[in-house]
């Protein structure tokens, strides 16, 4: 949720910082802070508001070598300057900028003051500087591990120390942290996308582990080993696909490349001799496959919709009792553990700490789980047995859209698997196949044809609330086109099930509150359309997503493509991405960056 970024080497530290911590925007943050050593010592300087607002406020000469920076999420304490990182301790020697939560900062805190320490902030990590500063370790090295081994709680840390200006000093618990390897110079960064400008060459740290990173290279570490070995990984993301182009908004330009990054997703995974998906990256082979007798499914969000979505492909395709749950409650409720379910964690990013911890969960009671994750080398990709790597490419807009499709079809190419080595038949391996081939330019029909997807959206924007409806396969499409348009619309927007409508819900119909109803040329149309006209009868709106040839009673009727019933969803959630953008592009709002969200939420 939050940015850290941090630059050692031959160049100005500061121009560096600031573009790292502009590529991390994205992420979700409420105020930004830099911390050069310089000639003349440690210079930091602080803002509430975006990155800009920060970098308007600089000197004109900031001069040093060595910095951190971060962009911050508030948790503890509200958005001020005064919370801001870099956090420092009382002699302003120990700079510290931190991603995560520590959950016993309040004791913490309290016996820094009752040692007589002024603390001059709200937040959990400014204690973590004092702490550092206050040790009697003899190198910054052990003033870090003696530091957090006293922390409980989740952490991505970077230290800065005038005492030890030739050294950034890292440590990673639960929240991902990366160190970029230059020439004669390093990058230290939370994501990927704050370094790729000035390296592909990458080290991910994992839970435990510490670094002291220099212009010259870095030496890993933990409490029990001095040297840690780790090889670098290449980063596939290029700085061009970072950049906005001729686009309006990130989101459109995402929706917008699906067509092609799909097309990416599925070259090489498509079977056709046998009518089947080639996922080695499973690490399972059919007998293996054949043994798992259900299937969980662990998601946040948006990837918690897309796992509803591919329960239901997986019950049709492969005939295996299927379930999605949150993986925020997931390991709260002691779940059992079954050596005969496979697991599934799919996240965007691969940093969700929910989904993370649930995969630790499944890993420490025994479970297979295997993942499906958009960023390789990310924490969830590391920490699975397996998986499905969705290449979509990199997405900046904090409402997911092209990655969504990509988790549908992850799905769709699972489900697939799994039914053939049970008893989907070769005739309908086939059909599915030659479905699949088929999106990619299916969807570019549909984000080419907006006119009606724009005056839907215009009408819907001036709804204070609305309701998006949906039956069987439909309704985990309908919950995602709620979740897009409350997200950026910041227009109540709820999903139910069509066939639930008249077990309460149909008493808030009125011209006031309009319908977004899914409604697929399936086995289920004839009740679909008579629920349309319970709420045409009720004096309702409806905007209906539906096929080619289907009549509907509806103010505004948005078409798409047939394609197979299994995967009808898929091509009839495109609109709604459409719908949240452009009813937020009507009213005027933050389409990228929506309040309050972040776009990889790395904290519980």
């Amino acid at each position: 949720m939050c940015g850290i970024v941090g630059y050692i080497g031959g160049q100005a530290a500061t121009p560096i910082l600031i573009d790292g911590l502009t590529q991390l925007e994205y992420r979700g943050y409420d105020s930004a802070g830099i911390a050069v050593i310089g000639p003349s010592g440690a210079r930091r300087v602080r803002s509430v508001g975006r990155v800009r607002d920060l970098e308007a406020t600089l000197p004109k000469r900031l001069a040093g070598k060595v910095g951190i920076g971060h962009t911050r999420w508030a948790t503890h304490g509200a958005p001020s300057e005064a919370n801001a990182h870099p956090q420092a301790d009382a002699s302003q020697r120990v700079f510290v900028v931190h991603n995560g939560i520590i959950d016993n900062a309040r004791a913490l805190r309290a016996g820094l003051e009752a040692d007589g320490v002024e603390l001059t902030s709200d937040t959990d990590t400014e204690a973590i500087a004092h702490l550092i500063a206050r040790t009697a370790a003899d190198t910054l090295e052990e003033a870090v591990l003696a530091t957090v081994a006293r922390l409980t709680g989740t952490y991505a840390l970077a230290v800065l120390d005038t005492a030890h200006p030739d050294r950034i000093v890292v440590a990673r618990n639960g929240s991902p942290l990366i160190i970029g390897i230059g020439d004669h110079e390093m990058f230290i960064a939370s994501d990927v996308s704050a370094v790729v400008r000035h390296t592909t060459q990458v080290v991910h740290l994992d839970d435990g582990e510490c670094a002291t990173v220099t212009a010259g290279g870095f030496h890993l570490f933990t409490a029990d080993a001095d040297h840690v070995g780790k090889t670098a990984t290449t980063v596939e993301m290029t700085a061009a696909e970072l950049e906005l182009g001729n686009h309006r908004h990130f989101m459109l330009k995402e929706i917008l490349e699906q067509p092609y990054s799909l097309e990416r997703m599925l070259t090489g995974r498509l079977d056709e001799r046998f009518a089947t998906a080639r996922l080695d990256g499973l690490n399972l082979d059919p007998q293996a496959l054949r043994r798992f007798k259900r299937v969980k499914i662990l998601g946040c969000g948006s990837a918690y919709y897309m796992g509803q979505l591919g329960a239901q492909l997986i019950e049709e395709l492969a005939r295996v009792p299927a379930d999605a749950e949150p993986a925020s409650e997931f390991r709260y409720r002691n779940p059992l553990i079954e050596p005969d379910t496979l697991y599934v964690a799919v996240s965007q990013s691969g940093e969700t700490a929910d989904t993370a911890f649930a995969v630790q969960e499944v890993k420490r009671k025994g479970g297979t789980i295997v993942g499906l994750v958009n960023v390789v080398g990310s924490t969830i990709a590391r920490e699975v047995s397996g998986g499905v790597y969705l290449h979509a490419g990199p997405e900046v807009a904090v409402a997911s859209t092209k990655a969504n499709t990509h988790m549908a079809v992850g799905f769709a190419l699972l489900a697939l698997a799994l039914g053939r080595v049970r008893d989907l038949s070769i005739t309908d391996g086939t059909r599915i196949v030659k479905a699949l081939k088929e999106l990619p330019r299916q969807i570019g029909e549909i984000v080419a044809d907006g006119d009606k997807v724009v005056e839907a959206a215009e009408l819907l924007a001036t709804a204070p609330s609305l309701f998006f409806i949906g039956r069987v396969r439909g309704y985990p499409t309908a919950r995602e086109g709620a979740q897009k348009f409350k997200e950026i619309s910041y227009r109540h927007a709820e999903a139910y099930q069509t066939s639930e409508l008249k077990h309460g819900p149909l008493a808030l119909i009125s011209p006031e509150l309009p319908t977004v109803a899914i409604v697929p040329d399936d086995e289920l149309l004839d009740r679909n359309i008579g629920a349309l006209h319970e709420i045409s009868a009720r004096g309702g709106e409806i905007v209906a997503i539906t096929h080619h040839g289907v009549e509907v009673d509806a103010r505004l009727v948005i078409r798409v493509p047939k394609t197979e019933p299994e995967l009808d969803p898929i091509l009839l959630m495109i609109p709604t991405q459409l719908l949240a953008y452009h009813a937020a592009l009507a009213l005027g709002e933050n389409i990228d960056k929506p309040r309050n969200l972040a776009k990889s939420v790395t904290v519980e």
